[in-house]
């Protein structure tokens, strides 16, 4: 059967090939430890819980309007406002089957063949393919760790072209960590306005900021930058709710529209029993979410000074999110590794660590290491990869 060109156009995962290694030495038998996980470790909060349990056993199990419950809209608008101070209307939010389906929809709204999407990297390795199938040119522009992974509006004029339509900007980042402050924000919003751009905002780690640092939306920065942004966020990993998919979009009216009439003719509404639970998440106590902000500092301030002992392993200490992002094209030369993919490959089949390679977030010298998991676990992985680095150096 012959495919649809968009389709073959999406670049395989380039995790695919180390988590189906790791499954099978996990079903030999083998104690392998992951930290690949791109989502919280903890248990769904259980007044979360009960909520979805109560709106089930109260009959909650029908169709709802296909852009979500006014209820949990307005949830989400209460939201921003406190969090962010940002206004918004019920007409400017849709509700989603995820953060993912979020973003899928704003580019199919808004992006016409040709349109080129200006993406900093390292990226999360589903911005470039989800502008592809909707017939848009991903423009990656490469970052670098001295500068903490952050672009400047120097690198986005020379990526800018008459074809430009958007620009991607997530913060706190997957795979660096790396927060943008409100002064870079602000710029990168100037420069969006003089060029008529799209804003796409991933705002999906807020919640997970460590050590003071102060978060900012670009949409804080002033009306007119506001009108040219598109939050994502949902509480996937605000709220340890990753298999709940439930997200959400929040912009101007019209592209709101469009997103969600495209939704009712996909996927129709996100699941009743979930969006109830997100009522939930939204309106009720926010301790849960403070005490896994403070688990993944305590595991964050360990990890990273174990990694940064292990050689040839190099690393910006992240502010946020739940991974570290190291270079470790140095540690793969050290030990006669032609790539860091090599050397990933022969960590995990020696030592029983997965770790994801970088090339899929666009930085092929890089390994991101998820430290959503217990520290008993990063004890034990970090005492192996630095093992394997002792053991390949005699």
């Amino acid at each position: 059967m012959e495919l649809a060109r968009r389709v073959t156009t999406i670049t395989p995962s380039t995790t695919l090939a180390i988590t189906a290694m790791a499954n099978e030495l996990l079903a030999e038998g083998h104690d392998v430890i992951g930290l690949a996980a791109g989502e919280p470790d903890f248990n769904t909060p259980e007044h979360i819980i009960e909520a979805a349990m109560t709106a089930v056993k109260n009959g909650e199990t029908k169709y709802t309007p296909s852009g979500g419950l006014p209820a949990l809209k307005q949830a989400i608008i209460e939201k921003l406002k406190k969090d962010q101070h940002l206004d918004y209307s019920l007409s400017n939010i849709i509700v989603t089957t995820g953060a993912k389906h979020a973003l899928y929809l704003l580019f199919q709204a808004c992006l016409n063949p040709g349109d080129e999407v200006i993406i900093p990297a390292p990226y999360w390795v589903s911005y470039p393919e989800q502008v592809k199938l909707a017939g848009g040119m991903p423009v990656i522009v490469d970052t670098c760790q001295e500068n903490h992974f952050k672009v400047t509006v120097d690198q986005l004029q020379k990526a800018l072209t008459d074809k430009t339509k958007a620009i991607i900007i997530n913060s706190p980042s997957n795979p660096t960590g790396m927060i943008y402050t409100k002064e870079e924000l602000r710029d990168i919003g100037d420069f969006c306005l003089e060029n008529g751009l799209v804003i796409v905002s991933d705002e999906i780690y807020e919640k997970l900021v460590y050590e003071g640092t102060e978060y900012a939306s670009i949409a804080q920065c002033s009306k007119a930058i506001k009108k040219q942004t598109v939050i994502i966020n949902g509480v996937s990993k605000s709220h340890s709710m990753t298999g709940w998919r439930i997200g959400y979009a929040a912009g101007d009216e019209g592209l709101i529209k469009a997103m969600t009439n495209l939704a009712s003719h996909s996927t129709s509404n996100p699941a009743s029993a979930s969006q109830h639970a997100a009522i939930a998440a939204y309106e009720g106590t926010q301790k849960p979410v403070e005490e896994m902000r403070l688990a993944f500092q305590d595991r964050l301030n360990y990890a990273y000074e174990r990694l940064i002992n292990i050689p040839g392993l190099t690393c910006v200490k992240p502010q946020g999110a739940f991974y570290l992002f190291a270079n470790a094209k140095k540690a793969a030369d050290m030990t006669g590794f032609n790539d860091v993919s090599s050397w990933l490959s022969a960590l995990l089949s020696e030592e029983k660590v997965a770790l994801v390679p970088g090339k899929g977030f666009g930085a092929k010298d890089y390994i991101r290491l998820s430290y959503a998991t217990s520290l008993e676990n990063l004890k034990e992985a970090l005492d192996r990869i630095n093992q394997f680095m002792e053991k390949h150096l005699s």
